[in-house]
C-alpha cells in the first residue's frame, strides 16, 4: 500500500523500443548505469514506493530483457508483457491492461530513464490521490522532442507532441516527462478510447489528458526543477553524459557527509559505499558490489574496490584489487595493503596486516601481524599471528581436482621462493628455508629445508653458436 492514498500502486514500465541510436545489439534498457542495467534502476525505484507488482511491457530484445527482469532476487513481483507490434507508447500501456487491477493507482515509467527518485513519484502519487490524472513536468530551455504541457490557467488541458505541435506551442517550455500516475480504473477506460489520428500513425499515452479533460476529471502537474531526474538514454553519447552527471551528483553527496575526494570527476560508484568519518579517496578508484570503509580508511588511486568491508585505520595503497564477490573480503583495522596487490574472495585480513606488491589473496586468513609483503600467492590458507611469509613463496592448494587447506601456526617465518604443499601444517614458530617444498607437516620450532644438493662444476664452458657459413 501507498503511504500517501493508502490505494496500492502497481508500476508499469515501457521497456519494448528498440533503441536504434545505441547502434548495439543488447537492448536499449540493458545498458548499464553505473554498473547496473538501466531498466532495473527503474524496478529499484519502484521497490522504494512499496509498490505491489511492476509490468514491464517488452518488445525488442525481449528474450534478453526479460530473463533480466525475472531473475531471482528482485524486491517486488515483476510481469512482462509483450507489444508486438509496436504501435505507439498508447498501444503499449493497453498490453498492460489484462494484468492491472482496478482497485489502485498506475505509476507509468520508461526504462531507459533510470535516476527518478522515489520521493519525487510520491510527491505525484499524492497529487493523483486516487482521483486525478497527475503528470510529472519540467520546464526546458530546449524543449525539441518533448510533448508539451497545454494550460488554461493552473489546469492542463492537454499535451501535445512535438511532431504535432504548432510554432506557438513548440515555445511552450513545460514539458511532459513522460511520467504519470493515475487511478488505474479511469485508465483503463481511456486507453480503449485513444486512436491514432497524427503525424506518427501511433497511439499516444498522452491523448489520456484530453480524454480526461473531455470526462470533467482534474488533470494536475507536478512540476519539478531536476531534469537529471527525467533524462533518458537513446544513444552512447547520452548514456556517457548521464553516467558523468549521476557519478558526479553521488560524489558531492560523499564530501557533503564528510569524505575526502581527491577529485570529484574521477570517482566511480558502481553499487552500495558506506563511508564512516575521515575516509580519503584519491583519483580514479572504482567502488562495485557492498562496500563499507571504517574511519580514517584511505584509498589510494586506481583501485578497484568490490564486496568488502575495509576497517578503520586501513590503508589501501595504489593499483590494489579487492573483489569479494559471494564470500566477501574483510580488510583489518591498521592493515597495509597494495600497491598492486589482489585480494579474492573469502580473504579475511586481521589487524595490522601488511599485504604487498604482487601479492595475491584467496579464501585465507591472515591473524593479526601477517605480513606478506611482496611476490605471493595464498589460497585456501589459515596464517596465524605475526607470521612472515616471504618474497615468491606459494601455497599449492590445488591437486587437479580438489582444493587442500595450508596451516601456517603464529610466529612463523617462510623463507623466500618456498612451496608449500597443502594439506600442510607449519608448527608454530617454525622456520623453512628459503627456496624449500614442503609436503609434510613440520614440528613447532622447526627449521625446515626440503631442497635439492648444490652441485657445483669448476670450469664449465657454455655451449657456443656454431658461426654462420
Amino acid at each position: 500500500m501507498n503511504e500517501n492514498n493508502q490505494l496500492p500502486v502497481d508500476v508499469v514500465v515501457m521497456a519494448a523500443g528498440k533503441g536504434t541510436r545505441m547502434k548495439s545489439r543488447l537492448p536499449k534498457v540493458l545498458h548499464r548505469l553505473a554498473g547496473v542495467p538501466l531498466v532495473q534502476h527503474v524496478l529499484n525505484t519502484a521497490a522504494q514506493l512499496n509498490a505491489r507488482s511492476a509490468v514491464v511491457i517488452t518488445g525488442h530484445g525481449a528474450d534478453q530483457v526479460e530473463p533480466v527482469l525475472l531473475a531471482p532476487g528482485q524486491a517486488l513481483a515483476v510481469q512482462c508483457v509483450r507489444q508486438e507490434p509496436q504501435l505507439g507508447t498508447g498501444h503499449a500501456v493497453q498490453q498492460a491492461v489484462p494484468v492491472l487491477g482496478d482497485d489502485g493507482v498506475v505509476v507509468i515509467l520508461s526504462g531507459d530513464v533510470p535516476l527518478t527518485q522515489a520521493d519525487t513519484l510520491q510527491a505525484l502519487i499524492g497529487q493523483c490521490d486516487g482521483q486525478r490524472l497527475a503528470l510529472l513536468t519540467l520546464d526546458m530551455a530546449d524543449p525539441t522532442g518533448y510533448g508539451r504541457i497545454l494550460r488554461e490557467g493552473d489546469a492542463v488541458n492537454a499535451i501535445v507532441e512535438h511532431k504535432d505541435a504548432s510554432d506557438a506551442q513548440r515555445q511552450i517550455q513545460e514539458v511532459y516527462s513522460g511520467i504519470m500516475a493515475v487511478p488505474a480504473r479511469l485508465l483503463k477506460g481511456w486507453l480503449g478510447r485513444i486512436g491514432n489520428q497524427n503525424a506518427q500513425g501511433e497511439y499516444y499515452l498522452t491523448d489520456v489528458v484530453k480524454l480526461a479533460v473531455a470526462d470533467g476529471l482534474p488533470v494536475v502537474a507536478h512540476k519539478i526543477n531536476d531534469a537529471l531526474q527525467v533524462a533518458g538514454v537513446n544513444s552512447p553519447v547520452q548514456l556517457a553524459e548521464l553516467e558523468c552527471a549521476h557519478q558526479h551528483r553521488q560524489a558531492i553527496q560523499f564530501m557533503e557527509q564528510g569524505v575526502r575526494l581527491k577529485d570529484p570527476a574521477r570517482f566511480d560508484l558502481r553499487g552500495q559505499l558506506v563511508c564512516a568519518q575521515d575516509v580519503e579517496i584519491d583519483v580514479n578508484c572504482i567502488f562495485e558490489g557492498q562496500v563499507s570503509l571504517g574511519e580514517g580508511v584511505k584509498i589510494g588511486a586506481n583501485c578497484v574496490i568490490a564486496n568488502c568491508t575495509i576497517e578503520a585505520g586501513a590503508v589501501i595503497h595504489p593499483f590494489t584489487h579487492i573483489d569479494g564477490e559471494k564470500l566477501g573480503v574483510t580488510v583489518g583495522e591498521g592493515a597495509l595493503i597494495g600497491p598492486f596487490a589482489r585480494l579474492r574472495p573469502g580473504a579475511q585480513l586481521g589487524a595490522e596486516v601488511h599485504i604487498g606488491n604482487f601479492v595475491e589473496v584467496k579464501n585465507s586468513t591472515l591473524a593479526k601481524g601477517a605480513k606478506a609483503n611482496h611476490l605471493a600467492y595464498l589460497g585456501d590458507a589459515t596464517v596465524g599471528e605475526r607470521v612472515n611469509y616471504g618474497a615468491g613463496s606459494i601455497t599449492a592448494n590445488y591437486d587437479g581436482a580438489n582444493k587442500h587447506r595450508t596451516v601456517i601456526e603464529a610466529d612463523v617465518h617462510i623463507g623466500s621462493n618456498c612451496v608449500l604443499v597443502a594439506p600442510v601444517t607449519i608448527g608454530a614458530g617454525g622456520t623453512v628455508g628459503g627456496g624449500s617444498t614442503i609436503t609434510k607437516s613440520t614440528e613447532p620450532g622447526a627449521l625446515s629445508v626440503a631442497r635439492g644438493k648444490q652441485v657445483s662444476i669448476a670450469n664449465w664452458t657454455r655451449p657456443q653458436k656454431k658461426p654462420k657459413a
